[in-house]
């Protein structure tokens, strides 16, 4: 309790105020029925007035008015209380999320994060509004019609102290059932959401691919494990509550049974039966109120879990306590020193092995070599996207460990091997660098990323739309777009990870030569696998299954290094072929 009472505490008045309302709606119902019976007795007695007829008719007509205002009191105060404490608990949940690593959101996938945030908090909220009409409403009918039936007649009350037991065995059996069946249908839905985003997401591959088919069948077949999970869940409570309303409807039978036996036998007055029997359906139905109160809570209680999983979850990457908070990256240089890697940590196999390089400021370097060999990851690791396992990084003599994220990422522009742009104009999009830039250096950024032109062909200029993930952009301009963005940063460090395989080697020739203007204070690193991408750097690095297997100039790793040299003269050939 103590971990959801932070999201109750700013509104508590609201969670008080609702259930009393609540009761008063309570009150109205208990007293109803008397006043009736009232009438019903006087009638049977032929002393029943006009005035006293009256009196009772506005006593009940204002006890309904109250009734009312409680119950749209209580409805209101519910709503808005379970509203907001959904809202905060769903905001920090996400903000967690952003705190989380690579490695934290792979075990969750992505899919099952959306769930947890969207469904299951959901269920959360709905449980909540539930609890805050009925917590106090069902069981205090219960009590106060129950106080009401024995007061009127208890040997008649006897009926209930068979039924009620009956239904509180049924209850417990069918909740404890469905517990772990809602659980296992909150997983299904993850799978479902995953394998929709997936879908949605990589639409272009699945047309190309003619695949759709095949999508169709595995979307089907997490449909209907779903279908399924939810069936088997369904039916446990299926049975619930026609087997209430049976021991309800017996429970009434026996009541008008032996209390018309009463009358007749004129020991109970036929007014008084009629409140008995309405105060008994009020018990009866104030026991089926609570059982749906405990029906959601099986499912909220499953998805309340898999929340806490998310909140609970410790990022693998955060600020050490250590951490210098005025530590800046100022000049760019970069040591690494014995650096290794693994994805898995109880792997063998190492993603970086051993890896020791010291990057100048104010220089541009080139890193080449075969696909997998552990390039993306190397880089990666300047930023702590991900922690070296052994050994250490350095930014400027500092361990990257000892910077505050934010410190450290500021310092650096990473434009990423797959190109992302958000929904919003291109003007949106590029003030990711730097929210507070201006019209001139938007366009100034742009320019030196050769994506100025294509966006003033454009009939919005900067102001077009985005699709989502860019989808009206090609691979391209995407890569420009991204390029401006990251330079509007103003980095020190800019990482630059394959990302000009999608233009022209002009453009890209353009890219590099305003790179030595726009750039030149900043440390350069580029990722590519054309050699002509990265021949005029300072320093080349290349690499082989996770090693640094050369270093030095174009010429000098021509001349020395073999990999190199068979790498650029493929390249050549397949040109030269061209």
């Amino acid at each position: 309790m103590k971990r959801w009472y932070k999201y109750i505490k700013p509104y508590l008045p609201y969670f008080i105020i609702g259930p009393l309302c609540m009761i008063i709606e309570v009150a109205g119902e208990v007293v109803m029925p008397k006043l009736l019976s009232v009438v019903i007795n006087l009638a049977n007695e032929d002393r029943l007035t006009v005035s006293t007829s009256l009196s009772i008719m506005i006593a009940m007509a204002l006890t309904a008015v109250v009734m009312m205002a409680g119950g749209v009191g209580g409805a209101y105060f519910g709503a808005k209380a379970s509203v907001n404490f959904a809202s905060d608990l769903r905001s920090e949940a996400f903000a967690k999320v952003q705190k989380f690593s690579f490695a934290n959101i792979d075990k969750f996938s992505t899919g099952s994060l959306v769930t947890r945030l969207t469904n299951d908090i959901t269920q959360i909220q709905n449980f909540v509004n539930m609890l805050l009409r009925m917590a106090l409403r069902s069981p205090g009918m219960m009590i106060a019609a129950l106080i009401m039936a024995i007061s009127m007649k208890p040997s008649l009350s006897v009926v209930l102290a068979v039924t009620i037991p009956i239904m509180a065995i049924i209850i417990v059996f069918v909740i404890s059932s469905a517990f772990p069946k809602f659980t296992r249908m909150q997983t299904k839905v993850d799978r479902l959401n995953s394998t929709v985003q997936e879908n949605v997401t990589n639409v272009r591959v699945v047309k190309s691919f003619v695949r759709e088919d095949f999508e169709t069948e595995k979307f089907g077949k997490a449909n209907r494990d779903l279908k399924e999970n939810a069936m088997s869940a369904v039916k446990t409570m299926i049975i619930l509550q026609p087997s209430l309303t049976l021991c309800m409807n017996l429970t009434t039978l026996a009541v008008i049974w032996l209390g018309g036996k009463t009358v007749v036998a004129g020991g109970m007055p036929a007014g008084d039966l009629s409140a008995f029997i309405t105060y008994v359906t009020q018990i009866l139905s104030s026991l089926m109120m609570i059982t749906m109160i405990f029906m959601n809570a099986s499912r909220a209680i499953a998805s309340a879990k898999r929340v806490t999983e998310v909140l609970d979850e410790k990022p693998y990457i955060n600020d050490s306590e250590a951490a210098f908070p005025e530590a800046r990256v100022t000049e760019g240089k970069i040591e690494f020193r014995n650096v290794s890697y693994r994805y898995y940590k109880d792997s063998k196999d190492k993603v970086l092995d051993g890896i020791s390089l010291t990057i100048e400021p104010c220089t541009t370097v080139g890193i080449i070599g075969s696909t997998g060999c552990g390039k993306t990851t190397l880089v990666s690791m300047i930023s702590r996207l991900y922690d070296a396992d052994e050994g250490q990084i350095f930014v400027d003599g500092v361990d990257v460990r000892d910077y505050s994220l934010k410190n450290l990422r500021d310092g650096i522009g990473i434009v990423l091997q797959k190109n992302t742009l958000f929904s919003g104009t291109i003007s949106d999009n590029l003030r990711w660098g730097d929210e507070n830039a201006s019209e001139e250096e938007i366009i100034s950024a742009s320019e030196a990323a050769q994506a100025h032109k294509f966006v003033s062909g454009f009939g919005e200029g900067y102001e077009t739309e985005i699709d989502q993930g860019g989808t009206n952009v090609s691979g391209g301009q995407k890569q420009r777009l991204c390029i401006a963005r990251t330079l509007l940063k103003k980095p020190k460090v800019i990482i630059l990870d394959d990302s000009t395989s999608a233009v022209d080697t002009a453009t890209e020739a353009a890219i590099r030569t305003a790179f030595r203007t726009t750039l030149a204070d900043s440390v350069k690193i580029i990722i590519a696998q054309r050699i002509s991408s990265v021949m005029d750097a300072d320093k080349i690095i290349v690499m082989d299954d996770g090693r640094i297997t050369g270093e030095g100039t174009h010429a000098e790793l021509l001349e020395n290094n073999e990999e190199y040299r068979e790498i650029y003269n493929s390249q050549m050939e397949a040109k030269e072929a061209m």
